[in-house]
């Protein structure tokens, strides 16, 4: 950060984020975080306080992070989230286009709870929706397992470990059961997919729970803990939003809100504006001859006299 000082510094959650924020602030840098889970995270708790604004994702984020500049921008979700054609997705992946898809996932390391209950409701499942396809996300640790055991599955069935196109998967399904990560039901919002939603429980401070608990009470997801969860409980959630076209459409109403399609331009602008103020105080000390104030311009890119606009424009593409 000395040898090219940065203009700001975002800060997105996880243990590493307090040396960089603290060092952004050293050089000069203005300080941001973005908080996607409902329970901020340590790291992000504790940082609060030295940043210039704090982004979060859930209404009742504001509140747990105490800090006197918030903005509620939601999670920002890449683009191709809900522009997909949920016919075309199926064809794509091997499947009925006019057949109900379930996909199960656990996030990107799977979860073998999730993994063991849709193994176990499999013969339910078949038995009461018999048309139902299946995309299971097993994680690299039960791929071998789940994929064997989908080998007498007598229906349509895609089992992978691991999936980098997710907008596909989100896109042909009609109903997933998922863990309740920030990014997922971000991503659930985006692509108006009604889920039943299992929070890991040993996640920091619960945050799935309060994640999934925000979600559902507002209609946007179907919560099932996993402590009172059963393979029966798992089938009566999923048959309920397979076979009720007006429940379905009543949740995917519910995600709408929930989707703020502007969160990264957002932020974005939030970041540059703050940048322009610091950057034409610094145009006005270095005109003057003061200094002193927060300096924003790269390093090596000085202002140069009598020329504020051309050091304005080269902060601002850099």
């Amino acid at each position: 950060f000395r040898l090219r000082r940065p203009a700001a510094v975002l800060a997105i959650g996880g243990f590493t984020i307090g040396a960089p924020i603290l060092a952004g602030r050293r050089v000069g840098a203005a300080t941001f975080l973005h908080e996607a889970n409902s329970i901020p995270g340590r790291a992000n708790r504790w940082l609060a306080r030295w940043v210039d604004r704090a982004f979060v994702g859930f209404p009742q984020t504001a509140a747990r992070l105490r800090h006197c500049r918030i903005t509620v921008t939601g999670t920002p979700v890449r683009a191709r989230f809900g522009a997909v054609d949920g016919r075309v997705c199926r064809r794509e992946l091997g499947l009925e286009p006019d057949d109900p898809v379930l996909l199960v996932m656990g996030g990107s390391q799977g979860a073998s709870a999730i993994n063991e209950m849709v193994l176990a409701a499999l013969p339910a499942l078949r038995q009461q929706l018999a048309r139902i396809q299946i995309i299971h996300l097993t994680g690299p640790r039960d791929y071998p397992r789940v994929e064997q055991a989908y080998a007498s599955w007598p229906g349509k069935a895609l089992v992978k470990d691991f999936v980098g196109e997710m907008e596909v998967l989100l896109g042909a399904a009609t109903v997933a059961i998922s863990r309740a990560g920030a990014s997922t039901l971000a991503e659930f919002a985006a692509s108006r997919l009604v889920s039943v939603v299992v929070p890991y429980p040993r996640a920091a401070d619960n945050h799935q729970y309060y994640n999934a608990r925000a979600m559902a009470d507002t209609g946007a997801a179907r919560l099932l803990e996993e402590s009172v969860a059963s393979p029966g409980a798992l089938v009566s959630a999923v048959r309920g939003l397979v076979e009720d076209d007006e429940e379905r459409r009543l949740m995917q109403a519910a995600l709408k809100r929930w989707h703020q399609s502007e969160a990264a331009v957002q932020i974005a602008s939030e970041i540059m504006a703050r940048i322009g103020v610091c950057l034409l105080r610094d145009i006005e000390a270095a005109g003057t001859g003061r200094s002193g104030g927060r300096g924003v311009a790269p390093a090596g890119r000085g202002l140069e006299p009598g020329k504020p606009e051309r050091a304005l424009q080269e902060s601002w593409h850099g």
